[in-house]
């Protein structure tokens, strides 16, 4: 967008404010009707537009105009001006979109102080969007895990499409930042990036959240579909939209338009849509919690998040990340991670992934005395439990056991942490417990853990 389009039925007052904004640097376009216009900002949207409200020989109106562009070109400032101005027609206009009214006969300095600002705005606004869009860092898609990588190459694939996308994982494993990957790496990437938190919207509150509203005290108030309009929208844990909204997204989905609440005009809007769950759809169809129709709308292409615990060689990686990050942002110690602390991370079940991880790092960076290598003793609570459950997840039932059953177990559960921290690997599992490959194998067997878990044989020296 480069341009300011001059709208108004008066001849010479579109010419002279077109040659002042020359004159002042800026490129200018001119309609005189509602067709002009409206033919105009399709063929290019404009920067700004300057939009006169009572228009000889137009099927439409510059509030009807207006009205338009906001639905269909929401980003555009609109600047009213008219002669007949009132503190109604203000208010109107005002309550539809619009940026500022200018009564005629204006001040040039006073007009041209209102399209500056207008056009500050809204470059301040766009810089924002797109800082805000930029906040999901890039490192933060770290990691080496078969499942990971698997797991990346489906998210490059699908970003350059339009595809609907249903991204489906444990809590914290990643959904939103795998659902913003997918918007960077698209040629939407520009555009917006709205979040549809369904788990914490009040149900009687969504379809105002989601089409918005329209009323005669407070105007047009745009819900978060029209703000998404041209980039993505995500549904983050979908499962939890209410029933009764579930058909209207559905409509949504299939016409790509919709009606405010309390409005008449339909509003067309260009969305991509990415949702997510941690929940089985399949059973809430059956339960009958969730559209089938809706359902098969949304997973179009399905890709599994993986969690922490199916990536544990990630761990370490990710652990060094967030130390250095909280360094950076926060200022927080920057402590090195001992290889046992990282053996211990790793050892540890993740029921909240890698956000639980983040806030493990995070609060012993904030609790620690901030000197030295951070040791595994610091990963207990203030309750002496680990973070997510003991590294082991033995519970009180040991205390039942005889002392061979309870040992028995203990070396299960010591070596399946292992076996899955070093991805399978027998070799170098059995290099870090200190004992002979064979031994081990013979160890696992007697335990009853070799078909239960995935092993990689590696031959050392070859």
């Amino acid at each position: 967008m480069s341009d300011i389009l001059i709208v108004d039925d008066e001849k010479d007052i579109r010419e002279l404010v077109s040659d002042i904004l020359r004159d002042e640097g800026f490129a200018t376009r001119m309609a005189a009707n509602s067709d002009q216009a409206i033919a105009e900002i399709n063929t290019a949207e404009p920067a700004l537009m300057i939009l006169d409200i009572w228009l000889k020989d137009s099927k439409m109106d510059g509030i009807d105009i207006l009205k338009q562009v906001k639905r269909n070109n929401p980003d555009v400032p609109v600047v009213i001006i008219s002669g007949h101005g009132n503190i109604e027609i203000a208010v109107a206009a005002i309550r539809q979109g619009a940026y500022d009214f200018i009564e005629k006969p204006f001040n040039i300095d006073q007009l041209m102080v209102v399209i500056s600002r207008a056009m500050e705005t809204n470059r301040l606004r766009r810089e924002n969007a797109t800082l805000k869009r930029g906040e999901t860092k890039a490192a933060e898609m770290l990691g080496n895990a078969t499942s990971f990588k698997r797991m990346r190459d489906q998210l490059d694939k699908v970003a350059k499409s339009n595809g609907r996308v249903m991204l489906t994982g444990e809590p914290g494993a990643g959904k939103e930042l795998a659902a913003r990957y997918i918007h960077a790496n698209s040629p939407r990437a520009q555009e917006p990036f709205i979040v549809v938190s369904s788990a914490t919207i009040e149900p009687e509150r969504m379809e105002d959240v989601l089409f918005g509203r329209e009323t005669s005290e407070r105007g047009i108030e745009t819900g978060l579909l029209e703000q998404a309009h041209g980039g993505v929208v995500y549904f983050d844990e979908v499962a939890d939209m209410p029933p009764g909204t579930q058909p209207k997204l559905l409509r949504v989905l299939t016409e790509q338009q919709f009606t405010r609440a309390g409005g008449t005009d339909k509003v067309r809007v260009d969305l991509r849509v990415i949702s997510s769950t941690n929940r089985d759809l399949t059973a809430e169809i059956a339960a009958g919690r969730f559209r089938q129709e809706l359902y098969d709308r949304l997973n179009v292409v399905p890709i599994a998040v993986p969690s922490l615990s199916e990536r544990r060689e990630d761990i370490a990686m990710l652990a060094e990340h967030f130390v250095a990050g909280f360094h950076s942002s926060q200022g927080l110690p920057l402590r090195e991670l001992p290889e046992e602390t990282i053996a211990a991370l790793q050892a540890m079940r993740w029921p909240g992934n890698i956000r639980q991880l983040r806030n493990v790092i995070e609060r012993v960076l904030i609790l620690g005395d901030g000197t030295g290598p951070i040791q595994p003793v610091e990963l207990e609570t203030q309750n002496g439990s680990s973070e997510g459950g003991d590294a082991l997840a033995l519970g009180p039932q040991i205390t039942s056991l005889a002392l061979r059953e309870a040992r028995e177990l203990f070396e299960r559960e010591y070596l399946l942490a292992q076996i899955n921290r070093f991805g399978g690997n027998i070799s170098r599992t059995a290099q870090f417990v200190g004992m002979e490959r064979s031994a081990l194998h013979r160890k696992l067997k007697s335990l009853g853990v070799v078909g239960g878990v995935r092993i990689e044989e590696e031959v050392m020296g070859k």
